[in-house]
């Protein structure tokens, strides 16, 4: 793939980060475009500082995009950018719509209009398929789209976008579905994140409801490899489930970190036993019950090869001791 333009959006993110990283270790000459609008979980230190990385500050909403398509003309395309967040959607639904919906309408039309031979990822999530119940099995490709929160349904808005225009205009569009992502540089908003503050911070760590409900975990770089590996594949399905291969509820992972944190950092061991650390607060409006996540295809090798979740977890750990204790 040497010689090739990549063309990311929201490559200040957490994903998009990872992406580029991969990119950058595994090709020697290639060219990286940058796209994002520094959002909420965008920070521009998540890039690496290289000069085959250009960075354009804009929103993918502006027409800005069709002069960045039209001067660099991508080989690539991977389409990470969005609002990501479940509660912010719950207050706050027309932002998401607007940056999820519209904007990727927005790039796939600077993309029509000068790049139509580009191959597309559209980053998308296994929340676009509702959530299960405790015996039903896993989602796969097949699965119906069934949204239950204005974040899941601007992405599966997006989604269908994304796939109608491999339709209809015949663009090289592949939409990829992925569990929970954990790993270093995530924003503190989220899960992992918030349970390593709150213990460092000598506050109480927040749980939905009773903590039952189940979420699936894949590393980011094993989902960062994963895209990629789908971006250069020649025999392209119209979408991919990403599986992670770590279930837990959110009780569980919750005490797993806290136990992990206080071996890391014993000056955080300030109460008697676990659920000393924990309080139980109201649920979330249309809390999402269980995520499980099987894929119809076997061609990723990526996700053959996942990092073990516990080693995971105590790199991820590492960084965010060192992130808010040492920065």
């Amino acid at each position: 793939m040497n010689n090739s333009v990549y063309l990311i959006t929201g490559g200040c993110g957490f994903i998009g980060s990872h992406i580029i990283d991969e990119l950058l270790d595994s090709y020697k000459n290639i060219q990286i475009i940058n796209v994002d609008f520094l959002g909420i979980g965008s920070d521009k230190s998540n890039v690496r500082v290289d000069k085959r990385v250009t960075n354009y500050y804009i929103n993918i909403c502006d027409s800005e995009i069709f002069n960045i398509v039209e001067k660099y003309r991508p080989d690539f395309v991977i389409h990470c950018a969005a609002e990501s967040h479940v509660d912010r959607s719950i207050t706050d639904p027309l932002s998401f719509v607007t940056s999820n919906v519209l904007g990727t309408a927005n790039l796939l039309e600077a993309i029509r209009a000068h790049a139509k031979n580009a191959r597309i990822v559209h980053v998308s999530t296994d929340e676009v398929y509702g959530h299960l119940n405790i015996s039903d099995p896993p989602f796969t490709e097949s699965s119906q789209i069934d949204p239950r929160s204005p974040y899941s349904a601007s992405k599966a808005s997006s989604d269908f976008i994304a796939l109608a225009y491999r339709n209809t205009y015949k663009l090289a569009i592949t939409v990829t579905r992925c569990c929970n992502n954990y790993g270093p540089r995530q924003h503190s908003e989220k899960l992992i994140p918030t349970i390593i503050k709150s213990v460092i911070s000598g506050k109480k760590v927040p749980i939905y409801g009773n903590g039952a409900n189940i979420r699936e975990w894949i590393y980011v770089t094993d989902h960062a490899k994963a895209i990629i590996e789908i971006l250069h594949c020649h025999n392209y399905n119209p979408v991919y489930n990403i599986f992670g291969k770590e279930r837990l509820t959110n009780l569980e992972i919750t005490k797993q970190i806290i136990s992990e944190l206080i071996k890391l950092a014993p000056e955080y061991n300030i109460y008697n036993n676990l659920n000393d650390y924990i309080t139980f607060v109201e649920d979330r409006k249309g809390h999402d019950f269980r995520y499980a996540m099987a894929t119809n295809y076997t061609d990723v090798m990526a996700l053959d090869y996942q990092n073990n979740f516990n080693e995971g977890i105590i790199s991820t750990l590492i960084y965010y001791l060192h992130k808010y204790i040492v920065d």
